[in-house]
């Protein structure tokens, strides 16, 4: 699948569109740890894919993302994304709208200041959990 999960930070000298090409090599999105569809009937099923992610203590910028493109999406189905730690705990759960092209992407906090004390949202290792509705079989009724 053409899953990525990507940690990208954005500083008050980033702009926006640099925030979209930052890529964090220790996010393992290449890599999934697990993918299955789960058929729903006969045409479309929920395609669960496991990816890793990995939040340094380094990090200096505030936000990252997930962002990914379903070949075979199925229209007005969003995608759900659930971020769990180590121990298994939820630590973030989301949804977002794909576009015409497959496309998605969901931006959060990883790190906030507040009253100048830096607190990491996001630090260690994840398993990140995306939930897509996709068609079944090559030979589907996409629209």
């Amino acid at each position: 699948m053409n899953n990525r999960i990507i940690i990208g930070f954005l500083s008050a000298t980033i702009i926006f569109t640099a925030l979209m090409s930052t890529i964090i090599p220790s996010v393992d999105a290449a890599n999934p740890l697990n993918t299955e569809i789960i058929p729903l009937n006969s045409e479309i099923g929920i395609e669960k894919t496991i990816l890793s992610l990995h939040a340094s203590p380094d990090n200096t910028l505030p936000w990252g993302f997930v962002e990914g493109k379903i070949a075979n999406h199925v229209s007005n189905y969003p995608v759900i994304i659930q971020i769990y730690d180590d121990d298994g705990h939820a630590t973030l759960f989301a949804q977002t709208d794909v576009e015409e092209d497959g496309s998605y992407e969901y931006r959060f906090r990883v790190r906030n200041v507040d009253d100048g004390q830096v607190i990491n949202i996001f630090e260690g290792d994840y398993n990140v959990k995306i939930f897509k509705v996709v068609y079944l079989g090559s030979s589907s009724g996409q629209i």
